[in-house]
């Protein structure tokens, strides 16, 4: 008998942060999740990955498609999706303005304003390859990078590259009246969906199947790390994370430790 997986862990938990001096912010700094950036958190998609809703396992975190941030994310997607062909894409579309739905999206005063995504066709994103088709399951522009021997991050949309890293701003003022710029770097859990992330029937920072890759994640998320902080940025957070790492955490990722028990034991 097949047993269950384990259950996801809670989302209130003890997490160690970090704050460093921003190299490309005058008075900023990069406050950092050490507790998920040193976690073992990977994707599993087409790997045991049950899909946010348990009627589509086979479809990811791709069945409401993805919001474009601005113009020039758009326009990277749309350079990208002039490689693919009928054979690669399961939904090809001739005309890239047929991949777009207008939606609303809450800006930092949660006032809804108009946004553009992905259109959602059969129950996924546009740019998703269902499980069946001959040209391969998953993401047609994750796979076409591949084949180019690019980075993904290269030709999808940013949302998609970034998660399920999290980056936000915030500025405050200080007693002094001078101004601190913060730039955050944490986990996109549940609650970083909004009010529906509560919805899915599973999401895989909590889960501790997920939690079972033998890099963390400031390693195995370099590339995007860079993208989001910059190289010199990185550089810094990473050097604190070696140490960190080397060490040891107090406030360790509950799902990587349950996701340790997962893994086949190593004889000594």
């Amino acid at each position: 008998m097949t047993s269950s997986p384990p259950p996801e862990v809670g989302l209130d938990y003890s997490r160690e942060w970090i704050e460093i001096a921003d190299p490309e912010e005058e008075d900023g700094v990069i406050r950092a999740d050490l507790t998920w950036l040193l976690s073992s958190w990977h994707c599993i998609f087409g790997n045991g990955c049950p899909g946010i809703e348990p009627e589509q396992p086979d479809d990811g975190c791709c069945v409401h498609g993805a919001f474009y941030t601005d113009k020039d994310d758009e326009k990277r997607v749309r350079k990208a999706v002039s490689k693919l062909t009928p054979t690669t894409w399961q939904n090809h579309r001739k005309r890239f303005a047929d991949t777009v739905e207008h939606d609303t999206l809450a800006d930092d005063d949660g006032v809804e304003q108009p946004a553009r995504k992905t259109a959602v066709v059969d129950g996924a994103c546009v740019f998703h390859n269902h499980a069946g088709f001959e040209g391969g399951t998953g993401c047609a522009l994750h796979a076409q990078a591949m084949r180019d021997g690019v980075h993904p991050m290269e030709y999808k949309p940013e949302v998609c590259w970034q998660l399920p890293v999290k980056r936000d701003f915030s500025t405050v003022q200080r007693n002094d009246e001078s101004t601190q710029h913060i730039t955050w770097i944490g986990e996109f859990d549940r609650r970083a969906w909004g009010g529906g992330g509560h919805d899915f029937g599973w999401w895989c920072t909590s889960a501790p199947q997920a939690h079972t890759a033998p890099e963390p994640v400031y390693r195995s998320y370099r590339t995007e790390l860079i993208e989001l902080l910059g190289k010199e940025g990185y550089t810094r957070l990473e050097a604190v994370c070696d140490a960190r790492y080397e060490v040891g955490l107090v406030a360790e990722h509950p799902a990587t430790v349950e996701g340790r028990k997962l893994l086949p034991i190593t004889p000594v």
